[in-house]
């Protein structure tokens, strides 16, 4: 069964590994959506695929690589929308 969730996390992510790191779990994980920083400096990741695959994913959001501070993440269940990729989109 496939699911679709999005993500705020707020906290100390840098610029250039934040997103590439998402993007790089979500390929190896067939996992399809969006990783983008939010005016009020959140990050926002839109995870859709396999449930057992986005479960996997949130935790290594929630996680983040080295050096990542991440102090708050708020989670909401969201309609599938068909993402053909996984995108970093103006980070």
């Amino acid at each position: 069964m496939k699911k679709a969730v999005r993500l705020h996390l707020l906290g100390s992510v840098q610029a250039f590994s934040f997103p590439q790191f998402i993007k790089d779990h979500a390929e190896a994980s067939n996992v399809k959506g969006f990783v983008r920083r939010l005016e009020d400096g959140r990050a926002e990741i839109f995870l859709e695929g396999h449930s057992p695959d986005v479960e996997s994913m949130i935790e290594i959001c929630k996680q983040g690589p080295k050096y990542s501070i991440i102090r708050g993440v708020e989670m909401r269940e969201e309609r599938l929308q068909d993402f053909k990729e996984f995108k970093i989109i103006k980070f």
